[in-house]
């Protein structure tokens, strides 16, 4: 999965290049590049820490019940579709 952010700050980056008339040196390009890191960093946290969340949810009883009940209609209604020529 890609991170929109890094895509975001990176685009920023590359259509800001050379415009600008300050020129801040070393210490810009190094906090920029901390923060694209940190961005990115939180990102993939944050998908792994959503992904362990939801994994646990799903694989109790009472998510395989819902889940399983979700594809039941899923199918059933699909398949209602495909016999009724739509």
């Amino acid at each position: 999965m890609i991170n929109p952010w890094t895509v975001v700050y990176f685009s920023a980056l590359v259509l800001a290049g050379g415009a600008g008339t300050l020129h801040t040196g070393v210490a810009g390009p190094a906090a920029f590049v901390a923060a694209v890191l940190t961005a990115s960093a939180s990102w993939q946290l944050f998908l792994a820490a959503g992904g362990a969340v939801l994994g646990r949810a799903l694989t109790g009883p009472r998510g395989r019940l819902v889940t399983a009940l979700v594809s039941a209609v899923v199918i059933s209604a699909l398949a209602t579709v495909l016999l009724l020529g739509g």
